[in-house]
């Protein structure tokens, strides 16, 4: 199983931007699909970002399309989300997670694995 852990949270001013990594160690990082979702207080956990094992297939939730952007370096076992224009409302934890390989994880009962969390604080 793939053990992921994030970084790069942070406090940033609306209309900055942030990049969070994500490390994989363990098994072989590109037989998997990546993800990010985040979880506000009192919410549920929300899809952000997916993409597949290759990297050449990239999905988004509706709220982040345009704004942020997930990509992933296999030779380095890494996933990265850049976002840029960014919301208080986009105020969360995120988590990196491990999902299919064609798609990456779009629903959280799609995840294998979970990272521990990177706290992103936009204010305004």
């Amino acid at each position: 199983q793939v053990q992921v852990v994030e970084s790069g949270g942070g406090l940033v001013q609306a209309g900055g931007s942030l990049r969070l990594s994500c490390a994989a160690s363990g098994r072989t990082f590109n037989v998997y699909g990546m993800g990010w979702f985040r979880q506000a207080p009192g919410k549920e956990r929300e899809f952000v970002a997916a993409i597949n094992w290759s990297g050449g297939i990239t999905n988004y939730g509706d709220s982040v399309k345009g704004r942020f952007t997930i990509s992933r370096d296999n030779a380095k076992s890494t996933v990265s989300l850049q976002m840029n224009s960014l919301k208080p409302e986009d105020t969360a934890v995120y988590y990196c997670a491990v999902g299919p390989l064609r798609t990456g994880p779009t629903i959280p009962t799609m995840v294998a694995s979970w990272g521990q969390g990177t706290q992103v604080t936009v204010s305004l």
